[in-house]
């Protein structure tokens, strides 16, 4: 298999922003939010294939979801394991957009880190920090396999 493409990983970034976009539309619709979230994950996760390292922004009791349930928790809330979610994807955003700031790839594997940032229907902005880790899967798509994000770091206030 050829070395993963800068363009590919940009191509599941994009992927995944249109994704988190439309489950947040869908649940405005009064559609089945969950069934498109479940595609989104999916889709672009490689559950399916093994292990997953998915560590969400807004998880603290729970803050790691290696099972395709956890993830699905964490984008649409609803599950009783899983309290303390809200639904992330149900805001709705109107669009997100990465920022890379650098990538590493190899024949089977990649990783990006850097920014993303979710708009809301305000126009205000949310900037989170990511790591994504992706594998080549045997019918060529490229998924995720880990996949952390969080705040940007607040520090705190001067002592006096």
């Amino acid at each position: 298999m050829p070395k993963i493409q800068v363009a590919e990983i940009e191509r599941v970034q994009r992927a995944w922003g249109a994704g988190v976009v439309a489950i947040g539309e869908v649940y405005s619709q009064g559609g089945d939010f969950s069934a498109r979230a479940r595609t989104h994950i999916e889709g672009l996760y490689a559950y399916h294939l093994g292990d997953v390292l998915f560590k969400p922004t807004l998880a603290a009791e729970r803050p790691f979801r290696r099972t395709l349930k956890g993830a699905l928790s964490y984008f649409v809330a609803g599950d009783p394991d899983f309290p303390e979610d809200h639904g992330f994807a149900l805001r709705p955003w109107v669009a997100v957009r990465f920022e890379n700031e650098g990538m590493v790839s190899q024949d089977m594997w990649a990783v990006a880190m850097g920014n993303y940032f979710f708009r809301d229907a305000s126009g205000a902005e949310e900037k989170v920090e990511f790591s994504f880790a992706y594998i080549r899967a045997p019918d060529g798509r490229l998924l995720i396999h880990l996949h952390h994000s969080s705040l940007p770091y607040d520090p705190p206030a001067e002592r006096v």
